[in-house]
């Protein structure tokens, strides 16, 4: 356990408050919530690189973390009325092809780092943004003119990332498809989800 991690855990536990206030409709108390889980994300992600304490368990927490809470936050907006049902039915789909994607790689005897790209990185953000976007319009008026590019550039990421992972995906398997029949190995990029 190092300070990356349990900066994760912190936030995994903000899950359950970020869900209350949400329940509750304080949507000002969830902003705040969300802001700290934004700020956390990137703090984890500074002291892993600067204490260089980047470890295994801290892949999985990290985003465990980032997808509880967004998971949350979409769910339940969409359950209260404020965020496009069929935006959260995109955003959580993405993550379960993702999922199942990883569970088949591994089902399957291939060996699969768990590495985030710059484009689910970016999909993250966008999310978060989106998430904050609709929390703060009752207080920032202004931000209601922002909420269809909010919403388009989720989309576009969500797509281009889910389309990222899935052709990674699929030269795994295609690399393990070459090295059973014999022929040349797909390398050492084969082995990682990144």
């Amino acid at each position: 356990m190092n300070i990356p991690n349990l900066i994760s855990i912190f936030r995994i536990l903000l899950v359950p408050l970020l869900a209350v206030l949400l329940l509750d409709r304080q949507l000002g108390y969830a902003l705040v919530v969300l802001i700290i889980a934004g700020l956390s994300d990137a703090l984890d992600g500074f002291f892993a690189r600067l204490l260089n304490q980047q470890t295994r368990l801290g892949a999985i927490l990290d985003p465990v973390a980032d997808k509880s809470l967004l998971i949350t936050a979409f769910s339940i907006l969409t359950a209260i009325g404020i965020i496009p049902l069929w935006l959260t039915v995109l955003v959580i789909s993405r993550d379960l092809i993702i999922v199942t994607g990883v569970a088949i790689l591994l089902l399957s005897g291939r060996p699969v780092q768990i590495k985030p790209t710059y484009t689910g990185k970016l999909t993250t953000v966008s999310q978060l943004l989106t998430v904050a976007g609709f929390l703060s319009v009752n207080y920032l008026p202004a931000l209601f003119l922002l909420q269809n590019y909010l919403i388009m550039a989720t989309v576009l990421l969500t797509m281009l990332s889910l389309a990222h992972y899935l052709v990674v995906g699929l030269r795994v398997m295609g690399g393990e498809h070459r090295d059973k029949r014999g022929g040349e190995s797909c390398g050492e990029h084969c082995d990682k989800v990144s």
